[in-house]
């Protein structure tokens, strides 16, 4: 049974995704309203669509990370615009309380932070809030952080922290939705293989043919969506997954954050 497509619908998939009404619009339509079929359906005609955090309370702000020993911090602070996110005293502030929650801990931080906000709130004239702040800890600890809008922070085993950097980098720009393959579960496959059959379903290739696409197909969609799947982006030859092996180092952890 199909939802109506309407306007509040098609303004929740634009939302999440980024991408122009009409595409969210067909992408509903092809779905019959059903909003994770349209994600996948997007994802099918464009890998690299941003996710983006539609229920933010602030529509801009910065991420930083502060890295010392064996840790790291990630820590989003939200602004009401992007003219506030690069004034030196909004930014200034992100890595003091950063770097508070790095010597201290999480918890100290946020204890001195209402006082420190306010501050800034008086002279710049904005809303300012405290987003996600995440510690991370590891042996060999790498983070990529690109215009202060995204952020990836990587904990491995093994390895060199330029390694966990390159992984970092990676999993900013190719955002995979899985780990490894077991993170997929049964309705993950279920899901996708109704849309991709649609699309199969449509060629005028024999029944066997169309069984070896529909195969293919679903197995390259979990491969683009799977991190130790992903072609290395430095490096196509190899996979996420044999760069790290053939360095001796394995994925413990990761973390992101994302604005706008």
């Amino acid at each position: 049974m199909s939802t109506p497509i309407t306007a509040e619908l098609v303004k929740q998939l634009r939302d999440a995704t980024g991408v122009s009404v009409m595409q969210c619009k067909n992408a509903l339509t092809e779905a019959d309203g059903d909003m994770e079929k349209a994600l996948i359906i997007l994802k099918q005609k464009s890998s690299s669509i941003a996710m983006k955090k539609a229920d933010r309370e602030a529509h801009d702000g910065t991420i930083v990370v502060a890295s010392g020993a064996g840790k790291s911090i990630l820590l989003t602070l939200h602004s009401e615009t992007d003219f506030v996110a690069k004034n030196s005293d909004f930014t200034t502030l992100a890595d003091k309380l950063a770097h508070i929650a790095l010597e201290k801990g999480v918890e100290a931080m946020k204890d001195e932070s209402a006082n420190m906000i306010n501050e800034v709130v008086q002279k710049v004239g904005e809303k300012i809030e405290l987003g996600t702040v995440e510690e991370i800890t590891g042996t060999t600890i790498g983070a990529y952080v690109h215009a202060g809008k995204s952020a990836v922070v990587v904990s491995l085993t093994g390895g060199t922290e330029e390694l966990a950097k390159d992984v970092a980098m990676h999993i900013a720009a190719m955002k995979p939705v899985y780990t490894t393959s077991a993170d997929i579960t049964d309705a993950d496959k279920a899901k996708v293989q109704e849309v991709i059959e649609k699309e199969v379903a449509e060629s005028d290739k024999p029944e066997e043919i169309k069984k070896k696409m529909l195969e293919g197909k679903i197995g390259t969609y979990f491969k683009e969506q799977t991190l130790m799947d992903q072609s290395f982006i430095k490096n196509p030859d190899v996979t996420v997954g044999t760069l790290l092996a053939n360095a001796g180092a394995s994925l413990v952890r990761f973390t992101r954050a994302m604005i706008g």
